[in-house]
C-alpha cells in the first residue's frame, strides 16, 4: 500500500510526476497545499533527490510553516526518522534574504543590512520630498513609492528610471528615486522589492553563484503561481533553467493582486516557457457545498481569458445563496447582526465560523459600529497592525540600530524618543557636520565632541544616548532579544512614557510587553542571531500571519485579504455596481476580469452558507451614493438564490430566510436623528452592559459616559454611547 493511497486520482497523478516541468491548476479548496506536500515527500522517499536538492517556495510565513510540518509528519509517519535533514521552504522575500546574507558583499555591501518595511519607506520618503523643497500635496510619497516599487518589480533601477523620464513629474520622481537608493545605500538596508532585485542581479552577474543554487535545489515547487510578479518569474526560471524540474501550482482565476505587481501571465504562458511541460487539473473541492461552488463557476465563467475548469465536490446541494438587497448600509450591518444573532442561538455557531468580507476598508466603520451595538466581539484583520504602531516602531528602530549603527533613519527615530532634550535644531548640525565631512551619522555621535557647533548640554545628552547604544550592543552579545528588549524598555524608562494615564497609555505598554513575548520565541537561539532573526520575522510578517484562529471573535477584512482562508459563514458586503466591481474597473477589461476573480475567491471561501449584501443607498467616501446591484450578482442563476431581486424590481426588498419582520423599519430614521449621550443618560443612572454586567453614570460629557462598574475588576470605564451596548435598569 502506497502512502500515496490517501489522495484522489488527480492529486496522486500530480505528486507521481517526479521530473521535469508540471504545472498543477488548483482550483480553491481542491487540496492543493496537501498535493505539493505529498509530491516532495515522494521525491524524498523515492529516492529522487536528497530534502536539501529541493526546493519549496510560497507566500507567506504561516504556508510555509504549516508546509514544513507536514512534509515531517508525513515522512516520519510513512519513512521513520528522516533526520534534520529538510527541504527548503519559506517565502521568496525569506529566501532571498539567506541568499543575499550569504554573498551580498559581492557588491561591495556588508551582510548586516537591514530590512525597511513601508512604514520605514513612507519616512524615509517623506523627509526626501521635504529635503527637496517639493510639495507633498502636489506630489503624494504614496505614488512615488508606488512607482519605485513597480519599476524594481520590473527589474529596473533609479538610473534607467530617470533616463526614460519624459515630462516633469516624472523627472522629479526620478529624483527622489535616485535619492531614495542613495539613502538606502548610506544605511546598509534594503527594501522588500530589492531582495528580490539584488538576487536577480547577483544570478546575472555572478553566473557561479547561479550554478550554485541551481545545483543544490534541482527539483523547484512554487505555491500560488498566480501571484508571481515579473521579478520573482525570473529567479525562478534562472534557477529552473538548467535541470527543468519546475513544478508550480496554482489557479489563474484565484489572481488577484495585479495592483502588487502581480503578472497573470506567468501561469497562463507556463506553456509557453515549458512546452513540455504535463499539465493536471484539480477540481474537486473539499471545502464547499456544490451549491456554492455552482454560483462561483456561474460568475467567473465570464471571464474570457482562463483555461476552463468545472469545480464539483461529495458534498451535494446544501443551502442556497442568500441575496439581500438592503435599504442602506446601517440596514445592511443590522441584517447581518441579527442574523449572527440568529446563527449563535438555532446554530449553536461560534464567531470564529464568521467572516464579513467588503471590497475597501472604508466599509468597515458600519459594521463595527453596529456589532458593538449588538454587543458582538470582532477583529479587524488589516486594520492597524500591531507591528505598525508607534510604540512598537519605536522598539524596532532601537534593535535594528544596536544591529547596524549605520541605520541612520532608525537612529534620527529614537535620538530623542523618549525626549533626552536633544531638539531638531541639534540634529540639523549633526546632519550638516556628517554630511559636510562624508561620514555617518553614527560616526559623529561616536566622536560628538569635534561638533563644535553644538552646545555643551547637547553633547552631553548625546554622549549619554551614545553611550546607551554601546552598552546595548555589548548586552546583545550575552543575552536574547527578548531580554535585550526589556532593558532598553526598562533603561529609557519607556513604561513612563507611554503610561500617561489613559487607557490609551496602558494598551501602548501592554503592546510593547507582548513585543517581549514574542521575541522569546528566540531564546533558544545564540543571541546574536536571535537578534537578527527576530528583525527578519518583523519585516518579513504579514497580515493574515497574525489571525489567530481559536480566538471567539467575527471576523471583518478585505476580499483581498481572506485568500488562502475559510470560513462556515461567509458575508459578502457592498454588492454594488461602483462598490463591487469598483468604480474605476468599469471601463477597463482586465480590471473588470481581476474584480470578477475577487468575487469567486469570496465566494470560494464559503464552506456552509453564502450571503451577498447590496444597498439601496450608501454613504462612503464621504457622499451617498445609488447604485444599481452588482452584476456579480445576477450571474448567480436564479435556482440558487434564496431571495434575490431583479432589475426591473429594484425597490423591492425580496422575502428570504432571514425573517425581515425583526428588522426596525425605522432604521435610517434613527440614525439621522441619533442623540448625544447627554440626551440619553444623566449622572447617577443605573445601566447594564453587555460585557461588562451592572454599573452607575458618573459623568456624562458629549457622546461620551463615564461609568463605575459594580465588578471591581472592571472598575470604571468610558464609552461612546451610540456605539456601546448599555441599557438603563
Amino acid at each position: 500500500m502506497s502512502f500515496l493511497d490517501g489522495l484522489n486520482d488527480r492529486q496522486k497523478e500530480a505528486a507521481e510526476v517526479l521530473t521535469g516541468p508540471l504545472l498543477i491548476v488548483a482550483g480553491a479548496g481542491s487540496g492543493k497545499t496537501r498535493t505539493l506536500t505529498y509530491r516532495i515527500a515522494n521525491l524524498i522517499a523515492k529516492g529522487m533527490a536528497q530534502p536539501w536538492q529541493i526546493l519549496a517556495v510560497t507566500f507567506t510565513n504561516k504556508a510555509a510553516n504549516e508546509m514544513k510540518i507536514r512534509i515531517q509528519t508525513l515522512l516520519k509517519q510513512n519513512f521513520g526518522d528522516t533526520g534534520r535533514n529538510q527541504p527548503m521552504i519559506g517565502t521568496f522575500h525569506s529566501i532571498c534574504v539567506r541568499i543575499l546574507r550569504k554573498h551580498f558583499e559581492k557588491f561591495g555591501r556588508e551582510k548586516s543590512f537591514v530590512i525597511y518595511d513601508t512604514t520605514d519607506q513612507k519616512g524615509i520618503m517623506k523627509r526626501l520630498i521635504k529635503e527637496a523643497n517639493i510639495d507633498d500635496e502636489k506630489i503624494k510619497y504614496q505614488l512615488v513609492l508606488g512607482m519605485i516599487s513597480k519599476a524594481k518589480n520590473r527589474l529596473g533601477n533609479a538610473e534607467r528610471f530617470a533616463a526614460r523620464a519624459s515630462n516633469y513629474f516624472e523627472k522629479q520622481v526620478a529624483e527622489l528615486f535616485i535619492a531614495y537608493e542613495k539613502r538606502l545605500k548610506d544605511n546598509n538596508a534594503l527594501d522588500f522589492d530589492d531582495l528580490l532585485l539584488y538576487v536577480v542581479k547577483l544570478f546575472r552577474e555572478h553566473p557561479d553563484v547561479l550554478e550554485e543554487y541551481q545545483e543544490r535545489w534541482k527539483y523547484l515547487n512554487v505555491d500560488e503561481y498566480q501571484d508571481t510578479n515579473h521579478a520573482q518569474y525570473t529567479i525562478i526560471k534562472l534557477l529552473a533553467d538548467k535541470y527543468r524540474n519546475l513544478c508550480v501550482i496554482g489557479d489563474s482565476d484565484q489572481s488577484i493582486y495585479n495592483f502588487r505587481g502581480a503578472d497573470i501571465s506567468n501561469i497562463l504562458d507556463f506553456e509557453k516557457d515549458y512546452s513540455e511541460a504535463k499539465v493536471i487539473k484539480l477540481e474537486q473541492n473539499y471545502r464547499s457545498t456544490q451549491n456554492i461552488l455552482d454560483a462561483a463557476d456561474a460568475i467567473i465563467d465570464k471571464n474570457k481569458n482562463r483555461p476552463k475548469k468545472k469545480m464539483w465536490t461529495e458534498q451535494k446541494g446544501g443551502d442556497l445563496i442568500e441575496v439581500i438587497h438592503a435599504k442602506s448600509e446601517y440596514d445592511e450591518a443590522d441584517i447581518i447582526a441579527k442574523e449572527i444573532e440568529d446563527l449563535m442561538s438555532k446554530e449553536k455557531t461560534a464567531l470564529n465560523d464568521i467572516v464579513i468580507l467588503y471590497r475597501t476598508n472604508a466599509q468597515s466603520r458600519i459594521l463595527e459600529e453596529i456589532l458593538l451595538r449588538y454587543g458582538l466581539p470582532y477583529k479587524v484583520i488589516g486594520g492597524v497592525k500591531f507591528y505598525s504602531r508607534k510604540e512598537i516602531k519605536d522598539i524596532l528602530a532601537y534593535l535594528r540600530v544596536i544591529h547596524n549603527p549605520n541605520d541612520t533613519d532608525s537612529l534620527l527615530r529614537i535620538i530623542n524618543t523618549p525626549s533626552r532634550k536633544i531638539g531638531q535644531t541639534t540634529i540639523n548640525k549633526l546632519h550638516a557636520f556628517a554630511l559636510g565631512r562624508s561620514l555617518t551619522l553614527s560616526e559623529v555621535l561616536n566622536h560628538v565632541e569635534m561638533v563644535d557647533e553644538l552646545r555643551q548640554g547637547a553633547k552631553d545628552a548625546l554622549s549619554n544616548f551614545w553611550n546607551m547604544l554601546i552598552k546595548w550592543r555589548e548586552f546583545a552579545i550575552e543575552k536574547p532579544v527578548s531580554e535585550l528588549i526589556k532593558q532598553i524598555v526598562k533603561d529609557v524608562d519607556f513604561k513612563a512614557y507611554l503610561l500617561d494615564g489613559t487607557e490609551e497609555g496602558e494598551m501602548r505598554f501592554e503592546n510593547v510587553q507582548e513585543l517581549a513575548s514574542v521575541a522569546t520565541k528566540y531564546d533558544g537561539l545564540e543571541p546574536a542571531l536571535s537578534l537578527v532573526s527576530f528583525l527578519e520575522e518583523v519585516a518579513l510578517v504579514a497580515d493574515t500571519d497574525q489571525i489567530n484562529e481559536e480566538s471567539s471573535l467575527i471576523t471583518l477584512m478585505t476580499l483581498h485579504s481572506v485568500k488562502g482562508l475559510e470560513y462556515p459563514y461567509v458575508f459578502i458586503v457592498g454588492c454594488e455596481e461602483n462598490i463591487f466591481p469598483h468604480s474605476r474597473s468599469l471601463f477597463d477589461e482586465e480590471q473588470l476580469e481581476e474584480e470578477r476573480r475577487l468575487m469567486y475567491v469570496g465566494v470560494t471561501r464559503a464552506m456552509k452558507k453564502l450571503y451577498l449584501l447590496a444597498a439601496k443607498q450608501r454613504m462612503i467616501f464621504g457622499d451617498y451614493q445609488n447604485n444599481p446591484p452588482s452584476r456579480f450578482v445576477y450571474d448567480v442563476p436564479e435556482h440558487l438564490v434564496n431571495g434575490g431581486f431583479k432589475e426591473d424590481e429594484f425597490d423591492s426588498f425580496p422575502e428570504g430566510a432571514i425573517d425581515r419582520s425583526r428588522l426596525r423599519s425605522d432604521m435610517d430614521k434613527e440614525i439621522e436623528t441619533r442623540q448625544t449621550a447627554e440626551d440619553k443618560f444623566k449622572d447617577g443612572d443605573k445601566i447594564m452592559h453587555g460585557t461588562f454586567g451592572e454599573g452607575m453614570v458618573v459623568e456624562v460629557r458629549g457622546d461620551l459616559v463615564t461609568i463605575a462598574f459594580i465588578d471591581k475588576a472592571v472598575g470604571i470605564k468610558k464609552f461612546a454611547a451610540n456605539i456601546a451596548p448599555l441599557e438603563k435598569i
